[in-house]
């Protein structure tokens, strides 16, 4: 018969949040809680050819409070914004200050770091000005010209600052990570999946601690540009604040946001050794894949629903006694429909507990948006509040499932939370979070359906 180490139980210690409500962790709650928008119309640059032409922009965003200056020449926007939110929760975790103090309270050799991502380009001047370069006299491209004018016409750090996984570079670089580490492209699942990824690392023993989040410039022109034709913005004609309206009847779409959002995950028992802040315990985790197609879920929200149900079995939490679900809510019309049937599926249509999703607060954050709601959850553990799902002021008949904590924020006592991502390529994600304090319930051990044993070997 075979023996199994004890799983580790494992604490969330430092929330790192960059959003368009403020900088770090205290701001962005503070302005979920008062129910207030960072939606605006675009500033950052022309948007008169973009459909949608709102978005959820940082003010005064200054990367060099969280890079050296060699760094800054070796990264995009995208890249900073995991920096920023990667700094932000190393130091709320108290293990390292704004620019990071590598190995500060940690051993690098087993501290982790799992990053998700939808970085595409180099920084979108410097492809434009090579490009041109290039053309031929009546204004085509020319590649023959190009190989002859490349090293003068293109940026010197081009390649290096296009890598789309740069940020895991810069990341372990800064805080002297040396353990286990990965990066996730991808929407909302990136994020969501790279905490999971950490949650599981720390949990079997892999690494001590880990720093896990995701990132997007998802306001910036070049991602704005791509995603205006794809039919998920708004198209309301309201004003910026009021056109991100998930599960309404007018609701038309999301609206994007730049931002990140990073978590530091440790073994409970060390966290509490070493007098830390322990905001939640994750719990479980689980991934499924949509099959219908691209942009266009199952209406049933079956794939949602089995995710949501897998990860409450890993976590040996009941459906019933779920407090809160921090949703998607992206405010497409099919999106939203099969996110409710998947919650009616997974609580059942009497559950009594509460949804909302902070969106049309923060805007929809891409590869952070689901890294966003873990941090959501264990904010809202917590502080015993969760944050209202904004400018719903009639629901869709159809968006029936649980309490969406319309317009304003609700006091609660919490035990158990459900975060949400669900990718633009049919990804499905859902983490289960805990109030710390309670009892692990057996957790020591591994349950037969989270080691995936057979039949024969339960028995």
């Amino acid at each position: 018969m075979k023996t199994h180490r004890p799983r580790r139980r494992v604490a969330v210690t430092g929330v790192g949040l960059l959003t368009a409500l403020g900088e770090g962790r205290a701001e962005t709650w503070k302005g979920l809680l008062e129910g207030r928008s960072g939606i605006g119309p675009i500033r950052g640059y022309d948007a008169s050819a973009l459909v949608t032409r709102h978005a959820a922009e940082l003010d005064g965003f200054r990367p060099e409070r969280y890079a050296d200056r060699r760094s800054l020449r070796m990264t995009t926007r995208n890249d900073r914004l995991a920096i920023a939110g990667a700094a932000l929760a190393m130091e709320d975790a108290g293990l390292g200050g704004p620019t990071g103090v590598a190995g500060a309270g940690y051993d690098p050799e087993r501290a982790a770091l799992f990053v998700g991502g939808n970085k595409e380009i180099s920084n979108p001047e410097h492809l434009l000005s090579g490009s041109l370069a290039a053309r031929d006299e009546q204004g085509r491209a020319d590649f023959r010209r190009l190989g002859e004018r490349m090293t003068s016409a293109f940026h010197p750090l081009y390649y290096v600052e296009g890598l789309q996984s740069a940020a895991l570079f810069h990341l372990s670089h800064a805080h002297g990570f040396k353990g286990p580490n990965a990066y996730f492209h991808g929407t909302s699942d990136a994020g969501a999946a790279a905490i999971a990824r950490a949650y599981r690392a720390v949990r079997s023993g892999e690494c001590h601690m880990a720093l896990a989040g995701g990132s997007d410039d998802a306001a910036s022109w070049w991602s704005m540009t791509r995603m205006d034709g794809l039919g998920v913005l708004a198209t309301a004609d309201l004003p910026a604040d009021r056109v991100f309206r998930p599960y309404d009847v007018e609701r038309s779409g999301s609206v994007l946001g730049d931002g990140a959002a990073y978590l530091v995950l440790e073994d409970l028992d060390a966290a509490r050794r070493r007098g830390a802040t322990v905001y939640a315990e994750i719990r479980g985790s689980a991934a499924t894949r949509d099959g219908d197609g691209l942009i266009t879920p199952e209406p049933d929200g079956g794939p949602l629903a089995a995710a949501i149900g897998r990860a409450l079995d890993t976590a040996r939490v009941p459906a019933s006694e779920v407090s809160y679900v921090a949703t998607h809510g992206c405010a497409t019309r099919l999106g939203d429909r099969s996110e409710a049937r998947a919650l009616v599926r997974a609580f059942g249509p009497h559950s009594t507990a509460v949804a909302s999703s902070v969106k049309p607060a923060t805007g929809h954050l891409v590869a952070g948006a689901g890294a966003l709601n873990v941090a959501v959850c264990a904010l809202a553990l917590d502080t015993g509040a969760v944050p209202p799902t904004l400018n719903l002021d009639r629901p869709d008949p159809e968006c029936r499932a649980l309490d969406w904590v319309p317009r304003e924020a609700r006091e609660l006592r919490l035990r158990h939370t459900v975060a949400i991502a669900r990718g633009l390529e049919g990804q499905q994600v859902a983490l289960v979070l805990s109030d710390p304090g309670l009892s692990d319930g057996g957790l020591g051990d591994s349950s037969p359906s989270d080691r995936g044993l057979s039949d024969a070997e339960q028995r």
